[in-house]
This record gives structure tokens, C-alpha cells and sequence, in this order.
């Protein structure tokens, strides 16, 4: 089946080209375009695409908060943000919101395509130029002591894999685990480690001090 894709833009030319590109993508179906977040909250919960394109400056409330309360409507959704910014701070509140990934607009398409795939299948894809600002901004805040003995070994065990940038299938196979069983202990992890995303609790991982 097609993977499934909603984008929330507030440029038309930028909607329409994504549109296309997606739809003639083979493997892609793109079910709707919203061009402000207030649109894109009434028909995504209804429509449940597989991965949302979300730009971060929208008219009305931001791409993020757009991406937060999506999150919490629909929080098997998977959200990649598109947009021309590289501040630090605008990353890590979207990835805190929910957001699985994070490219620039300036990305080519085929790699567009390729990161809406691998998010969907369970990774975290960023630019070059994002992923080096994640690792200076938490370069550059104090993290909170992360005592990595409130998770259980097995919990430890997918995290670390999780850190390397493993897919869930890929998880499954090293550990031997069924897809289900999976989904269950990172959702236990997300709820130890207070964290909403698996880019956030691998970022949270690596960063951590030694209890």
C-alpha cells in the first residue's frame, strides 16, 4: 500500500510542487494540502495520513504548535518539518512538539522522498546541516541528569539502538522482538524519559550524565 502524506504549507506554489512530486513518486499518495496549521487541525485527525510535511512558519499558530496538538490527537503520526530555517532553538521545539524529522526546503527531491520513507518506516531523518545544529545546541544547554537505570536492560538494549539511528524493523530483527513488543517498550521509555519522539529520546540518551 501507499504511504500515505498530508502537507501543511502556507505557500501555494510550494503545496502544488509538493503535491506533484509526491503523486508521481511511486509508493507516495498525497491525500491533501492544508495551507495554515487551523486548517490542516480540522481535516488530519479525520483523514490519518501515514507522515505529515509541516512547515514551521505558518500564518495563524506556528508549524509547531500545529505539530503539538496533532501529536496529541494522533500520536502514531509521523511528522517531518520542512522549512528554511536552522536555528537551533526552532529545531528542538519541534522536535519536543513531535516532530520525527527535520530538512530544509532546499533538499533535493529524491532525498524528500527517501526521508518521507524512512520516517515512516521508523527513522529520524535530518539535513546534514540540522542534525550538526542538534548536537551544538545540546552542546550548549545543561542537560538534566538522565539516570539510565530507571529503564529496564531490554529498554536500554533498544534505546542504545534507537541512538544509532536503527529502524524499528532493524530492532526487531537484532533483538529478536515482534513489531508490538517494540512499539510497547518504547512507549515505556518515552513515558520514563518524558519525551514525545524517538529523535528526542535518542538526542536525550546520548547526551546524558553518568548517574
Amino acid at each position: 500500500m501507499a504511504i500515505t502524506v498530508s502537507i501543511v504549507e502556507d505557500d501555494r506554489e510550494t503545496r502544488e510542487s509538493l503535491g506533484e512530486l509526491l503523486n508521481g513518486a511511486p509508493g507516495l499518495r498525497c491525500l491533501r494540502n492544508y495551507p495554515t496549521g487551523e486548517a490542516a487541525l480540522l481535516g488530519i485527525p479525520a483523514e490519518k495520513p501515514n507522515v505529515v510535511l509541516v512547515d514551521i512558519n505558518l500564518p495563524g499558530i506556528s508549524g509547531i504548535e500545529c505539530v503539538s496538538k496533532l501529536k496529541g490527537q494522533l500520536p502514531q503520526l509521523q511528522v517531518l518539518m520542512i522549512t528554511t530555517y536552522e536555528d537551533g532553538d526552532l529545531i528542538f521545539r519541534s522536535l519536543r512538539a513531535g516532530a520525527s524529522g527535520y530538512l530544509l526546503k532546499k533538499t533535493p527531491h529524491a532525498k524528500l522522498i527517501e526521508a518521507i520513507k524512512e520516517v515512516h518506516s521508523g527513522g529520524a531523518p535530518m539535513s546534514m546541516q540540522i542534525a550538526r545544529k542538534v548536537v551544538q545546541h545540546f552542546h550548549q544547554i545543561q542537560q538534566p541528569v538522565f539516570n539510565v537505570d530507571k529503564l529496564t536492560k531490554r529498554e536500554q538494549e533498544i534505546l542504545a539502538l534507537l541512538a544509532k539511528g536503527r529502524r524499528y524493523k532493524e530492532i526487531m530483527d537484532d533483538l529478536g522482538l515482534s513489531l508490538s513488543t517494540v512499539r510497547t517498550h518504547l512507549a515505556h521509555i518515552y513515558g520514563k524519559l518524558h519525551v514525545q519522539s524517538r529523535t528526542e529520546a535518542a538526542v536525550k540518551f546520548l547526551g546524558r550524565e553518568p548517574a
